[in-house]
């Protein structure tokens, strides 16, 4: 049986006095190293649009084991000083290691709805994704499921009451098409819709050829 792929989803805010650093960080440092890891495939960056954290990182890797593996240990027991500096300024951060299934369509829009699911009707889900195939907008969806064991906290992140629910990924060419998507799938489905805009990204494929 083919392991599902995992995620990576990392949301935070940040003060206001500290984000040109904190992207500078990002878009330089941080997404790179990422990437670099043994069995990651992408790093992301989103800007809200409609969230609660300002920014969105996700990184896919070809299976959870990635999380396990001794280079994602030795990014943590080899931290820069400017990442050290970097993820103690993060406001509000989740971190979450998820298993990506129930993947549709293909492809990655310029818009991504995040919404957080009370519960998984996996009939439903198929069901939606299935009827919105051909919805103008929509490019793909996909469900992440976090691994509790995995997902341990960042450094600023609440120790209590972490709730470990379902996310279902809504990528859109557009940004009313997306809001009209993930407001259908959240009546649906039950859940609560947060609006990113891509940022950028960077493939393992490009980080290869340098």
């Amino acid at each position: 049986m083919t392991q599902p792929h995992g995620m990576l989803f990392v949301a935070t805010s940040v003060g206001a006095e500290d984000e040109a650093d904190f992207n500078q960080w990002y878009d330089h440092e941080h997404v790179e190293e990422r990437v670099a890891i043994t069995g990651f495939l992408r790093g992301t960056r989103y800007q809200a649009i409609h969230a609660e954290r300002k920014y969105l990182g996700l990184y896919e890797t070809d299976s959870l084991e990635a999380f396990t593996s001794a280079d994602y240990h030795a990014a943590f027991t080899r931290q820069t000083a400017w990442s050290v500096k970097n993820l103690q300024k993060m406001i509000n951060p989740m971190r979450r290691v998820s298993a990506v299934t129930h993947i549709h369509g293909k492809g990655t829009g310029n818009n991504l709805a995040v919404v957080t699911l009370n519960a998984v009707d996996f009939t439903a889900l198929t069901a939606w994704q299935q009827q919105v195939s051909q919805t103008p907008g929509y490019i793909s969806s996909c469900l992440l499921t976090p691994d509790t064991d995995l997902s341990s906290p960042l450094p600023m992140e609440s120790k209590d009451n972490r709730q470990m629910l379902p996310m279902l990924l809504i990528h859109c060419s557009d940004a009313q098409g997306c809001d009209r998507l993930a407001s259908a799938a959240a009546e649906r489905l039950t859940g609560d819709v947060q609006h990113y805009a891509l940022s950028w990204q960077l493939t393992k494929q490009e980080l290869a050829h340098g």
